[in-house]
Order: structure tokens, then C-alpha cells, then sequence
């Protein structure tokens, strides 16, 4: 068994584990980066397309390119960084090394090339991303032949491995990779027939219904459920039952001839490790609950990325990262946010995160709309009573709304110990 000690570990090493990391390598601390796969940046090196990078680097890149920037910082950094290796278990209280000071020393058993790793480290950042949700999460009645793939899934083979899994096309939802790859498809020379949406708007974003769909005159199927895949040996179609006002209706159900279907019906932040290691999780983003500094319930471990909740923009994913780095740093430093106020979900907003604000210090929070509408209005209330109103355009749920609440707003504020900021979407 190999022992290792550092002053952060980083699991996860996509584009919020390496922003993370550099953030406390520039700060001095002995920091590494823990990934199961064999290479740094994640799912963003299968992710071949542009549209990366516009906010982080002000250019436009593609997934790889993206990656490359930060691997190039990794790589001339101080930073260890461990390949193949796989957290089998995480304790909170690991035992303190001989003469140690800190008391909140977390233990970490990995599986790795070199074999057994044990990693003492004073504080842990979880960047372990998000998975796809597949044909058992959304239960789609029929057979069970060959030709389903998950839209990620898809992605690997063609854009890695160089497969083309099917012919003829169908798209079940239309998440951003769904619709990614609904063009992707139509670039090596398949048919897509239709992309199937169960929700009356889009699931993905705007742009990439225009350049993916759109552009290529790909069918989209609004308010549409997929009420069974037929096929043995293999997928030989779909069908397809359109919706009104939520309720199914069957005489008007049709038939999509394909020998393929893609699931991109959605994205689950990666937290099995999370939950074995006691941290609590938030039941409407799948992510653990956290802090104003980003810190779960676990004394210094912190989360950021798609384990904490799923973002549009890897560009935000990578902001947020930062913000946990440097936090962490603080927290290594004797800083914490005090005097911690909740925020809670109001009208038209399924989620808030973080789900607390610290009035010492500028405070950057996401949001989900639930609702669909132009000109929009952001509410905010402290203990019922409005403190601002702010125009934020267009909203729906495919798209993420982040707000920054200021410090120097914040203390004009009368900020009891039990106070609640509510948070609404008109």
C-alpha cells in the first residue's frame, strides 16, 4: 500500500477538478487530482463540437481545445495528478498523522495502476461530474433489442472510436447532447428522423435547437411521449403518442420507422462516492447541499461542477470551480463564512444553489426557472418583505440564471439569525 499525503485532493479531473485544483496550487498548497479515466478533461474530450470557452477564454472553442487549456496549466503546475485510479472508499475523520495539527483529516482507500492507494488529505473537493439517465430511469415500454444507445454514449463511439452505431435515427429528448448529436449524426451521413420531446419547450438551448435541428430540417416533436420501442434482434422503430395538457392521447399515437434510438433525457450529478461518505444531498438538483463557500455538511470537503448541479456551460462549471478552490483555501487558512443566512426556492424557481448566502462577502447563486417566458422578472424577499425587483429577460428551464448578491446590498439589509431570502421568477 502506497501512503500519500496532501493538503488537497481533487477527484474529479474535468474541466471543475483542474480549475479547482490550480486554484489552490497558486494559493501554495500540496494539491492532487484523482480521475478514473486515463486522461485529464473529462467528457469534454469526446465533445468535438465549438461553442466552448466563449465566457472562460472570450473565443470560441471545441471540447478538446477547451481542455487543452487547462491540462497545459495542470502540467506546468505542482500539482500530482493520478491517472486510472478509482476511490473505492472515503471517510470524513481519517486518523491525524503525528504531530498534524488540523483535527478534520479525511482518509481516502483508491485503486490505481501502482496499486493501493492511501491518501490522507486536509481538505477534499468533489468534481466527479454527472451521468446520463437511461432507459430504466424514464421506463419506456417494449422490447429490448440492440440500437439504444444513450446520446453520450454515441457520442464516444463516433467522435472516439470511430463506430457509427445505426442508419436511421430517433433522438428520445432533447438535451443538449441530444441535440448535439442529432447534427453529429446527419455529419457522418445517417437520417434523423425526428428528435421526441415530452415537455411542451425544448430541454436544450436555443442555439443548439437553431444549428442542430433547425438547421439540418430535423423533425421536433413538442409535448410527445415515446410509448414503446419496437424490435427483437434489433430497433426497427419507435412509437410516438403526442400529449395534451399532460395526458396522453392514443388515437393520434403514430409510428417512426429507425434502427437506432438515443436517449438524452437527462443528466444526474455523480454522487454515489458522495452519499457513502455521509454527505447530504439536495433532493431537487441530486447534488449535495452546500454552503455559501460551497462546503457540504463534511467539514472541509466541498463540490462544485456538474456534482453539485448540472450546468449548461462547462464556462460556468469551470467559474464555480475556482470559487470552490479558493474557498477551500480559505477554509485551510482558519476562514469561514459566518453569520449565514438560507435561501429558499420561491415561485417558478425549482432550485437555488448554493442554498445559503454569507453577507460578509459578494455571494454568486444559480437558479432554475420553471417557467417559459420573455421579459422575466427576478423577486427577491427577505422574510416576506421585497428587497428588489430586476429584469431578467427571457427564461425557461433549459437554461441556468446565475445572480451575484453584493456584499455592500446585502448589509442595507435587516438580517435577523433566522432570516430567509426567497428567491421568484415572475
Amino acid at each position: 500500500m502506497i501512503e500519500l499525503q496532501y493538503d488537497a485532493l481533487i477527484i474529479g479531473a474535468g474541466a471543475a477538478g483542474m480549475a479547482a485544483a490550480l486554484e489552490l496550487d497558486k494559493k501554495g498548497y500540496e494539491t492532487a487530482i484523482i480521475d478514473r479515466e486515463g486522461h485529464l478533461g473529462g467528457i469534454l474530450m469526446q465533445c468535438i463540437h465549438n461553442g466552448f470557452g466563449i465566457h472562460e477564454f472570450q473565443e470560441e472553442l471545441t471540447g478538446p481545445e477547451f481542455a487543452e487549456r487547462f491540462i497545459s496549466q495542470i502540467s506546468s503546475s505542482n500539482i500530482d495528478v493520478f491517472l486510472d485510479t478509482t476511490v473505492t472508499s472515503f471517510f470524513s475523520q481519517g486518523s491525524v498523522p503525528e504531530g498534524s495539527v488540523p483535527t478534520t483529516w479525511k482518509e481516502l482507500y483508491c485503486v490505481s495502476p501502482k496499486g493501493v492507494l492511501h491518501i490522507l488529505a486536509r481538505t477534499v473537493i468533489l468534481a466527479m461530474g454527472c451521468r446520463e439517465r437511461n432507459r430504466g430511469n424514464v421506463r419506456i415500454p417494449g422490447t429490448r433489442p440492440a440500437g439504444v444507445y444513450t446520446a453520450g454514449l454515441a457520442q464516444r463511439l463516433v467522435n472516439i472510436d470511430g463506430f457509427i452505431p445505426g442508419k436511421e435515427i430517433v433522438i428520445i429528448g432533447s438535451g443538449d447532447i441530444g441535440l448535439i448529436m442529432a447534427r453529429r449524426m446527419s455529419w457522418v451521413g445517417c437520417k434523423v428522423k425526428a428528435v421526441v420531446e415530452i415537455m411542451p419547450f425544448p430541454s436544450g438551448l436555443t442555439r443548439n435547437v437553431v444549428q442542430c435541428l433547425e438547421d439540418f430540417n430535423i423533425p421536433l416533436y413538442l409535448s410527445s411521449q415515446t410509448t414503446r420501442i419496437f424490435g427483437n434482434d434489433r430497433v426497427e422503430g419507435v412509437e410516438i403518442t403526442p400529449m395534451v395538457d399532460g395526458l396522453l392521447v392514443f388515437d393520434r399515437k403514430f409510428r417512426i420507422d429507425c434502427d437506432t434510438v438515443l436517449l438524452s433525457v437527462g443528466l444526474i450529478p455523480e454522487n454515489e462516492l458522495s452519499r457513502k461518505a455521509g454527505i447530504e444531498i439536495n433532493t431537487n438538483t441530486g447534488g449535495p447541499l452546500v454552503d455559501a463557500s460551497l462546503m457540504t455538511n463534511i467539514d472541509g470537503v466541498f463540490a462544485c461542477g456538474n456534482v453539485l448541479h448540472v450546468h449548461d456551460l462547462v464556462d460556468g462549471a469551470a467559474e464555480e470551480a475556482r470559487r470552490a478552490g479558493k474557498n477551500a483555501a480559505a477554509w485551510l487558512e482558519g476562514t469561514k463564512p459566518k453569520n449565514q443566512i438560507r435561501i429558499r426556492a420561491g415561485a417558478n424557481v425549482r432550485y437555488v444553489n448554493p442554498g445559503m448566502l454569507c453577507p460578509h462577502w459578494d455571494n454568486k447563486i444559480y437558479l432554475r426557472s420553471m417557467i417559459k417566458k420573455n421579459n422575466a422578472i427576478l423577486e427577491v424577499k427577505l422574510d416576506n418583505k421585497l428587497q428588489k425587483k430586476e429584469k431578467i429577460g427571457n427564461v425557461q428551464p433549459s437554461e441556468m440564471i446565475n445572480h451575484t448578491f453584493y456584499s455592500n446590498e446585502i448589509n442595507n439589509w435587516k438580517i435577523r439569525p433566522e432570516s430567509i431570502l426567497e428567491i421568484s421568477i415572475y
